[in-house]
């Protein structure tokens, strides 16, 4: 597979710079890196963005976690891998990545299971970081970004 056009936020000036400072302030906000990870990795199957969900999966794993986590993260409701509060961060992903998909977007029982785990910081970075991973999954898939070249 060869990509449609080199990275778009590599051609615009300032562009990745901005995604960066995006994803840094996300970090800063007390929301576990391995909520993120994981989160970051469900919305791109969702998208099915490759190079996405290349770079996230490898960032678990390099964060230390174990396989099954990695592996489940599209079974999250089935598999007893993960805690209730990442639970709730993967159903809002779900919900946020997939707004077209019902009438009300965002059920207030997704939205509430979130804000019981999470404080206003924490759930505020959620919604950045969903926003942003869904953002960098449109880049990736539309210019068909190629997998595999992610380096930690």
């Amino acid at each position: 597979m060869e990509p449609r056009l080199k990275n778009p936020a590599l051609l615009i000036p300032g562009a990745l710079e901005a995604a960066q400072q995006l994803g840094a302030a996300v970090r800063r906000s007390g929301l576990p890196d391995s909520t993120l990870y994981l989160i970051e990795a469900r919305a791109s199957q969702i998208n099915g963005c490759s190079v996405c969900l290349d770079m996230h999966t490898r960032e678990l794993k390099a964060s230390g976690e174990p396989d099954e986590r990695i592996f489940m993260v599209g079974a999250w409701r089935e598999a007893p891998y993960f805690t209730e509060a990442e639970r709730a961060a993967l159903a809002l992903t779900e919900a946020a990545t997939r707004l077209a998909d019902r009438p009300d977007a965002i059920p207030d029982e997704v939205w509430d299971e979130a804000a019981k785990h999470y404080d206003e910081s924490t759930l505020a970075a959620l919604v950045v970081a969903v926003a942003a991973i869904n953002a960098w999954n449109r880049i990736g898939v539309t210019t068909r970004m190629v997998a595999g070249s992610y380096r930690r």
